[in-house]
């Protein structure tokens, strides 16, 4: 929209304009569901809230996928309608809560595989409650509140609520949630169940930084200890201000589980870090980047040695790249965005016969940069292996893309002068249509 239609809008008169949006409303519903808003008292916008409220909870009519971010948006609209209405905290907070207590009726009858209708409880409701809640002055009848909505939480967006607690209640009253939860899944004999309160406990201890309430709840949850475990109790202990128990905690991860290594030694860093320990970082900067050489492992590794050592690392792991036998579209993707070709085209070439077609997410870039970069002999053995792959699986709706590939190499091939040990082109094609010759959809769509 124009910056002046503002001031041209304004310009036209309130009546105009109160013509326009009702004309506007007639005709949209969402715009509709505005001009009521805005021209009913706070009592009367409690009141349609209250009864949008009772018919979600009654409703039986199945939301389909396609439906659902339409839905979703109603949905906020009775939020919306909601902080329109009420200015008392108390009063607002319950209502958020009441809103949460119809989601059965929400999610319930609705395929939610996109999340739009999850989300306006997990985010934007979350954050009306949070803002009447932080307001509220009486803390102990809010956690009484939260107590009662969290009792039932089939659908897992109940804790959304106890995910922000220390954005509206003080340390006291998420102590005696803390207490309250864990009496619950004392008593509890459904697992699953139990386990939510406990997750509910785990949230409340990481957000009073007290490493070992989570600790206990974690080992209480899963009773082992994982690799994933490890890693979060040592992240609430680095979070609550102990590197050192956090550096104890990582130091116990199971040696043979490869699972989280990332953010085991991404967290392991940080805490090398906090300790002071300069040598044992620079061992963890070095592991995550020859596990997954990227400009951003790269800058992450310069962090640590120091970026003075750049040149010399990148001529290091170029010599160590192309001296390895194992091939790698990440590796080969890194000598391209260090900007050197030459040792990614000698890479390629070494490893012409390791290049897998169905790779498409990998070489596809790696042939765009061969070709934008002159090595046009480079690119149409990249092109050629995704070409080969396509039409090896005889997939006519993806046969799109291989026409395009053979164009690029048909047009590649005419700034070749030397093949060297290379099948040309023209024999190349001729053993394309030798042994696909059959798909006909294939080259009828090449011919168009």
């Amino acid at each position: 929209m124009r910056s002046d239609h503002r001031e041209k809008l304004a310009a036209m008169g309130a009546k105009r304009l109160a013509d326009v949006l009702m004309e506007l409303a007639r005709r949209n519903d969402a715009a509709d569901n505005m001009v009521e808003r805005m021209v009913a008292t706070p009592e009367e916008n409690i009141k349609r809230f209250k009864v949008k409220l009772t018919g979600l909870k009654r409703s039986r009519r199945f939301i389909r996928w396609g439906e659902s971010a339409a839905f979703a948006r109603k949905l906020n609209d009775l939020l919306e309608d909601l902080q329109a209405a009420v200015t008392d905290p108390r009063t607002g907070a319950e209502l958020v809560a009441a809103f949460y207590e119809c989601d059965s009726g929400a999610l319930g009858n609705c395929d939610d595989s996109s999340g739009h209708v999850g989300d306006v409880f997990r985010f934007d409701a979350r954050e009306l409650f949070v803002a009447y809640a932080s307001r509220c002055v009486d803390k102990e009848w809010l956690g009484k509140l939260v107590l009662k909505v969290s009792r039932k939480d089939d659908y897992g967006v109940r804790d959304a609520l106890i995910d922000a607690a220390a954005e509206y209640l003080p340390e006291p009253v998420m102590r005696n949630l803390v207490t309250r939860f864990q009496m619950l899944a004392d008593k509890e004999s459904d697992e699953y169940v139990r386990r939510h309160w406990l997750r509910l406990v785990e949230s409340l201890a990481r957000q009073l930084k007290d490493a070992p309430l989570f600790e206990r709840t974690r080992l209480a949850f899963w009773g082992s200890l994982s690799t994933a475990a490890c890693v979060d109790i040592a992240r609430v202990y680095l979070e609550s201000g102990d590197a050192q128990m956090a550096l104890t905690w990582l130091g116990k991860c199971p040696a043979t589980e490869s699972h989280y290594a990332d953010e085991h030694d991404e967290l392991l860093l940080e805490v090398h870090g906090r300790l002071g320990n300069r040598t044992e970082q620079a061992e963890v900067a070095w592991r995550m980047f020859r596990r997954c050489r990227s400009l951003a492992s790269l800058r992450r590794l310069l962090a640590v040695i120091g970026a003075d050592r750049k040149d010399e690392v990148l001529a290091g792991e170029t010599t160590a790249i192309l001296g390895g036998e194992r091939f790698s579209t990440v590796d080969a993707a890194f000598l391209v965005a260090i900007e050197r070709f030459d040792a990614a085209e000698a890479y390629l070439f070494k490893h012409a016969e390791r290049l897998n077609g169905d790779d498409y997410s990998g070489l596809v870039p790696l042939a765009e940069a061969m070709e934008q970069n002159g090595r046009s002999q480079c690119a149409s053995l990249l092109y050629r292996a995704l070409l080969d792959s396509i039409l090896r699986r005889a997939q006519t709706r993806i046969y799109l893309h291989g026409v395009r590939y053979l164009r690029r190499l048909d047009k590649l091939a005419a700034t070749i002068r030397d093949w060297r040990s290379m099948e040309s082109h023209a024999a190349y094609v001729a053993g394309l249509r030798l042994h696909h010759g059959r798909k006909s959809s294939f080259w009828a769509r090449y011919g168009e």
